[in-house]
């Protein structure tokens, strides 16, 4: 059973268009959107009514732009399994590529074309990255949304806290593409009552091995980020977290849906149902280049009611008030 407190979008809503209020493309014309997503096989993300929840809510945002999938655009779907399938797909030269902002997929897309737009949906930093010249312009074929994932490691290791008092040390799980996470924390975790212990992860096949390393270390806790590597293998992730006894906040909901005890960040599926609409201005004959970079404004705090007692956890009042979602 869900409990829900109305959810306020963090990027706000897109117009709600009748059924040719939006059309751009020239008659005739059907524009092709490389869709590259993560947490599941390219297949889930194909057609007009994909199993894939992110690539959803982006075809949900397309319609309520007044885009009919087949008539207006289809969708080249990308999973990041292999890096050599974006150069396929940049071959392709799609009229816009909607593009997960984790791991390697967008330094990869920024080295195979300069022309082709890129919607961003939720890079971590992208000034700091590189990919856009700031935040107000990007300056080049890039565009889309932030994440702000690196902002929130304090509030995030400060809610952990407030569920295990009595914790001492946290396990920090990083990969290469946010090694800046285990800097933000080192900064912010003493002040909290934290000892951070660093726990690096270059490839899926290392997760088993964190999980030892961070009982190993003595942690107590754990925090788990939004990393390609790791959600994509999220049942596995929550699973090890339950059996190594961790209590473990993550940075998206996907990990609490799949069994994980809390997450606290900005809403993934609206960030890719705002993707839309820059794919509209795009196709309407906007300039990447001159579009602003959108950043999330607020921030949904999930819980996993069952986790918690399964844990031997329980929720203090304080952080129930403030859940978006208990899922019981």
């Amino acid at each position: 059973m869900l409990h829900r407190r109305g959810l306020l979008s963090a990027l706000g809503s897109a117009a709600l268009l009748g059924p040719d209020g939006a059309r751009a493309q020239p008659a005739g014309k059907v524009a092709r959107i490389g869709v590259v997503a993560i947490g599941g096989a390219t297949s889930d993300m194909a057609g007009a009514l994909p199993p894939h929840s992110n690539t959803r809510a982006f075809l949900r945002g397309m319609a309520e732009l007044g885009y009919a999938y087949g008539r207006d655009f289809v969708t080249e779907p990308c999973g990041v399994d292999r890096l050599s399938a974006l150069s396929e797909l940049v071959a392709l030269k799609p009229d816009v590529i909607v593009a997960t902002g984790g791991g390697a997929v967008l330094p990869t897309l920024q080295k195979a074309t300069s022309t082709i737009p890129v919607v961003m949906t939720a890079a971590p930093d992208p000034v700091n990255q590189g990919y856009v010249q700031s935040l107000a312009r990007s300056g080049n074929n890039f565009t889309g949304m932030s994440l702000q994932s690196r902002e929130l490691t304090g509030k995030r290791l400060q809610l952990l806290k407030e569920l295990v008092p009595d914790a001492g040390s946290v396990a920090i799980f990083w990969d290469p593409t946010n090694a800046d996470l285990w800097q933000r924390a080192q900064a912010t975790g003493p002040a909290l009552g934290w000892k951070p212990v660093s726990v690096e992860i270059r490839n899926p096949s290392e997760i088993g091995t964190a999980f030892r390393r961070a009982v190993d270390s003595g942690a107590r806790a754990l925090l788990v980020p939004a990393s390609v590597v790791l959600l994509s293998h999220a049942r596995e992730v929550v699973g090890l977290a339950a059996e190594s006894r961790l209590p473990a906040i993550y940075e998206l909901r996907p990990y609490v849906d799949a069994g994980g005890l809390l997450s606290y960040g900005a809403d993934i599926e609206a960030i890719w149902r705002r993707a839309a609409s820059y794919v509209d201005k795009l196709l309407k004959g906007a300039n990447p280049a001159a579009l602003p970079i959108e950043q999330p404004t607020a921030f949904e705090l999930v819980i996993n009611a069952r986790t918690a007692k399964a844990l031997g956890l329980s929720i203090p009042p304080a952080v129930l008030i403030r859940a978006d979602q208990v899922i019981d």
